[in-house]
């Protein structure tokens, strides 16, 4: 089948900016305000407590635009630029944000699909063609108006959407089950030992440098165009460590390290590994521990602290927990540098302090892990299954 191609200014009946509201025109009550923070890659996003609103008076002196139940909003902002949502049922009068596009669309084109299709890899390169703004960047509406979507008869469209929403659905579940099984290892944690920044079952405070085997140490350099595909080593990095218990270890980056480097900067059971620079202060100190049973060389990159740690005296599960805690972070953020980026030294880590219960009921916990983690993993390899059949599916349909 000839697939037809049609700019988004085509298949409109209506397409406008939102409202250029000053902080001065809000008020605490009135006509709700949408932003570009409602708007998801393909959902909206509601957030009531962060609502704001303008009053009838300044909607009707700036002449602005009512958005409407089902219109489409684009996000002419990161992240990504361009990401759209459909308005859901609205409950009051609302408008949007200037860096926000509404689109009403011609009845040529499912709202739904339309959506999906701003999903897709063909969608996102075409956006990326017209990106401008150096400190800021967006895409302008006369630019979005450009951009093309395929333009499948409307009952295929529908066929589409039907399948990828079912899909999506079931990736969906799967996501919202594995994060009930995360909160289950958080609660008995509690439950086990409570909360660490009051301490009511007073179990012994150490500093975390008495339950290291070596020194900590940052890890090891290789400059970008010397990662290759046959190299003999792979790197984790930043991005692998950081919001998960255990170290992502597949699809990592390769390059070639010598022995001496390999000798230094392999990871292995038992290394808690620290993200020690981030853009953000609030991904500073993050920490994941190395899996068991690694069958391959792996070393940790140079914007990671790794401390190893004695598992005669501490189970690696529970310090990665206690390391997600208030009472840990806390100490964590304190030793925070920032300037450019938000950093912290090998010296900000070893400043803090764990708590420490008897290894045997360490020991306990992990048993209760090791359970969760055989129902996480059915459940994961369900989601990666869906997943790759998602995107196939879009790929199939959207190029």
């Amino acid at each position: 089948m000839s697939i037809k191609n049609i700019k988004i200014r085509d298949i409109c009946e209506f397409f406008t900016d939102g409202d250029w509201i000053e902080s001065s025109d809000q008020s605490a009550t009135g006509i709700r305000l949408i932003q570009t923070g409602n708007i998801g890659n393909g959902f909206y996003k509601d957030k009531e407590t962060k609502a704001k609103y303008i009053s009838e008076v300044t909607f009707d002196r700036l002449n602005c635009t009512e958005v409407k139940t089902g219109d489409i909003l684009i996000s002419r902002l990161p992240d990504p630029i361009g990401r759209a949502c459909r308005v859901p049922l609205l409950t009051t009068k609302s408008i949007t944000a200037v860096d926000c596009s509404i689109l009403r669309l011609k009845s040529l084109v499912d709202a739904n699909y339309f959506v999906f299709y701003t999903q897709s890899s063909s969608y996102q390169k075409q956006i990326e063609k017209y990106i401008n703004g150096a400190t800021r960047k967006r895409i302008s509406r006369g630019n979005l108006a450009e951009i093309e979507i395929p333009l499948y008869p409307l009952e295929k469209q529908q066929r589409i959407t039907t399948e990828l929403t079912y899909i999506s659905d079931i990736i969906g579940k799967h996501k919202e089950l594995l994060d009930k099984y995360d909160a289950l290892i958080k609660s008995r944690f509690i439950e086990m030992f409570g909360d660490p920044t009051t301490n009511p079952m007073n179990w012994d405070t150490v500093n975390i440098s008495s339950l290291l085997t070596v020194n900590a140490s940052n890890g090891f350099f290789a400059k970008r165009d010397e990662y290759t595909e046959d190299g003999n080593v792979e790197v984790l990095g930043v991005v692998n460590i950081v919001n998960t218990m255990y170290s992502k270890i597949d699809l990592l980056p390769k390059t070639n390290a010598s022995e001496k480097d390999i000798k230094k900067y392999s990871v292995k059971y038992g290394d808690m590994l620290f993200c020690r620079s981030s853009l953000v202060a609030e991904g500073i100190g993050k920490a994941s521990i190395v899996p068991e049973n690694i069958n391959k060389t792996i070393l940790f990159e140079c914007h990671v602290i790794r401390l190893r740690l004695d598992l005669n005296k501490c189970v690696p599960e529970y310090m990665q927990m206690l390391s997600t805690t208030s009472f840990f972070r806390n100490q964590v953020l304190k030793h925070a540098k920032t300037s450019t980026m938000t950093t912290i030294g090998q010296d900000g880590i070893l400043k803090t302090d764990v708590r420490l219960p008897p290894i045997e009921k360490q020991k306990q916990f992990l048993s209760f892990i090791k359970q969760i983690d055989k129902s996480k993993f059915a459940v994961q390899k369900s989601l990666e299954k869906a997943e790759t059949l998602y995107k196939s599916l879009m790929q199939e349909y959207f190029g």
